[in-house]
């Protein structure tokens, strides 16, 4: 096969090694810091099944069956997935009547264990939801989400057991071509040759890119910020632990975190800052986004508007801390996984929009098979059935992204 070279030693690139070596090439990963050092530490970690595209449904089915079955494919002796759900609100007829159009789509997509329920069956089955509040809401049990530090470090783990190599603290400055191809780049540790490189930076990827000499690709780099609610009395420990990941009509969405907090996350207008912040930059928090800036700060906002549908949240015994990262996301919400036009050898996974950790087994998968293949290609076979990748592709046109994004 050759040698492939990953940049990137997050859950996307240690995933994406492991695959690469399963396939038969030597590898190395080049990380600019340590593994895990980005987004992958920083992430709500939600795996979801539930979107409007039908490659993404197919795709995330594929990645729950990776993280559900880990033990077997990766031999590491953690869980990376608590299926507790995905409880998607609605208190709109729009919304309402759009998301169960969904729910057809995505049986017919073969997510059949998905669920449309109505105000009072949403109350019956999750008795924090105050049922005046919405008109509906989707469920799907198999949904969940991550432990996103089991992955990425017995993903590194087992590509260093089974013969890969892990450079840390290498930092890529530079790159070398012949014949219009990469043949090696340098780094902070020295010069690394391959055969086929492996963009896996995600909200980096825009410094990084045009380095490797690939297309300067439309991946903004926003802030987001997550925040933990102490549960205090309001609910019993496992009452808490049962909850599913839930999204309020407001687009504010929380889960549990361990049997005494809460993780809340609500998005926010943001500045692209993709040109110029650093490792440093993913966890300085903003006054306007700190739960010790007062009640009129965001986190206290995003509170109060699950409250106002999760009324135990209410009751919950404060706000403790605050944590960062950045989304690296795209006008259409979908990922680049594609060979970069200028660059033949050049494999970009990356502008993820929020969810690069349930997207790293599929997105593994995609990049064997372009590897293999040596160019870009129409489709990937997973679960027996063709994932067509033009929702996928570099240079594709944004008239028609994923609607489902929180």
């Amino acid at each position: 096969m050759g040698r492939a070279v990953v940049i990137g030693g997050g859950i996307t690139g240690t995933l994406t090694a492991c695959e690469l070596l399963a396939d038969g090439w030597d590898v190395v990963v080049v990380e600019g810091q340590h593994v895990g050092a980005g987004s992958s530490s920083r992430t709500a970690a939600g795996i979801r099944q539930q979107f409007s595209t039908r490659e993404t449904v197919l795709g995330m089915r594929y990645s729950v069956g990776v993280y559900r079955d880990w033990a077997e494919t990766m031999g590491g002796g953690g869980e990376p997935i608590q299926q507790n759900g995905y409880l998607f609100l609605y208190d709109t007829e729009g919304q309402w009547e759009a998301a169960q159009a969904r729910v057809a789509d995505q049986h017919a997509w073969g997510l059949t264990e998905v669920e449309a329920l109505n105000a009072a069956e949403v109350a019956d089955r999750f008795p924090f939801v105050d049922a005046d509040t919405i008109l509906g809401g989707t469920h799907c049990p198999t949904d969940g989400f991550l432990r996103p530090e089991v992955v990425y470090n017995e993903a590194a783990t087992a590509l260093r057991m089974r013969g890969g190599e892990l450079r840390q603290n290498a930092i890529v400055t530079g790159a070398e071509h012949a014949g219009g191809c990469l043949v090696a780049v340098q780094t902070s540790k020295g010069r690394v040759e391959g055969d086929v490189f492996v963009d896996a930076t995600n909200a980096w990827t825009r410094r990084v890119g045009p380095l490797l000499g690939g297309l300067d690709l439309p991946v903004a780099a926003y802030k987001r910020y997550l925040w933990f609610l102490e549960r205090g009395d309001a609910m019993s420990p496992a009452e808490l632990m049962a909850m599913p990941l839930t999204i309020a009509p407001s687009g504010t969405y929380c889960r549990p975190e361990n049997s005494g907090s809460l993780m809340v996350g609500w998005k926010h207008s943001a500045p692209d800052v993709s040109a110029d912040f650093t490792y440093e930059d993913q966890d300085a928090v903003e006054a306007a986004h700190s739960h010790k800036s007062g009640i009129d700060a965001r986190p206290f906002e995003a509170w109060m508007a699950l409250a106002e549908v999760l009324p135990p949240v209410g009751e919950f015994a404060g706000i403790v801390a605050t944590t960062a990262g950045f989304y690296g996301t795209t006008p259409d919400h979908n990922p680049f996984l594609d060979v970069d036009p200028q660059v033949p050898n050049l494999i970009r996974l990356v502008g993820f929009s929020g969810h690069g950790a349930m997207f790293g087994p599929f997105a593994a998968r995609v990049a064997a098979c372009l590897a293999q293949a040596g160019r870009s290609i129409d489709s990937v076979e997973v679960l027996g059935e063709d994932a067509e990748l033009a929702s996928f592709r570099i240079g594709r046109p944004f008239s028609h992204g994923e609607s489902m994004v929180i």
